[in-house]
């Protein structure tokens, strides 16, 4: 993936998350997905902290022939249903409560929220996931430090929303219900 620009970058993601929290996906999966989305994933990674979980859990108890990444094979491992056309995608972590997919031919990302059969377009592609997550961490930040949780949840969604509309187009999105708890000072 040498020449490629992301708008968000190795050294970003690692400053504000702290290299031990970052996971990267092996190169090899640009054969089963999108280019620039595995090339991301590979070479910027993916954030792990308390609002999103990454997939790279080694404690979690797969048998060794299970597939965990392709959520077809999750779900049948804990005896859920899982859409049809959802089987191949990619699980990337859980944002909230939310687990949260992609699909590796689209690149499109979606959230199955907790208790739901359903799931909701999230993001326009991983790039713009990672690029939420990095804003959402600044707004952890300024929010420890006091500002207004109007002024965050406003800023976020406009710089979020600038880069992708994405995760406020449903109501009911993990974005929109997580900062309305925000605004309401409900953390």
């Amino acid at each position: 993936m040498a020449g490629v620009n992301f708008s968000v970058t190795p050294v970003q993601l690692i400053r504000a998350y702290g290299l031990e929290n970052v996971a990267y996906f092996p190169q090899g999966a640009a054969e089963e997905c999108d280019a620039r989305s595995a090339g991301l994933l590979s070479a910027v990674g993916l954030p792990h902290s308390e609002v999103f979980v990454s997939r790279a859990d080694v404690a979690d108890p797969y048998p060794a022939d299970l597939d965990a990444i392709t959520l077809g094979s999750r779900f049948d491992h804990y005896g859920m249903d899982c859409p049809a056309e959802s089987r191949s995608w990619w699980m990337l972590g859980y944002l909230f409560t939310s687990l949260v997919a992609m699909d590796p031919n689209s690149a499109k990302v979606y959230a199955f929220p907790e208790g739901s059969t359903g799931y909701v377009e999230l993001h326009r592609d991983v790039e713009s996931l990672v690029y939420a997550l990095l804003e959402f961490r600044k707004l952890e930040v300024d929010h420890d430090n006091d500002v207004d949780p109007e002024e965050l949840s406003a800023r976020f969604k406009q710089v979020v929303g600038a880069f992708d509309p994405t995760p406020f187009a449903d109501e009911e999105s993990q974005w929109n219900l997580s900062l309305e708890e925000l605004e309401h000072g409900m953390w």
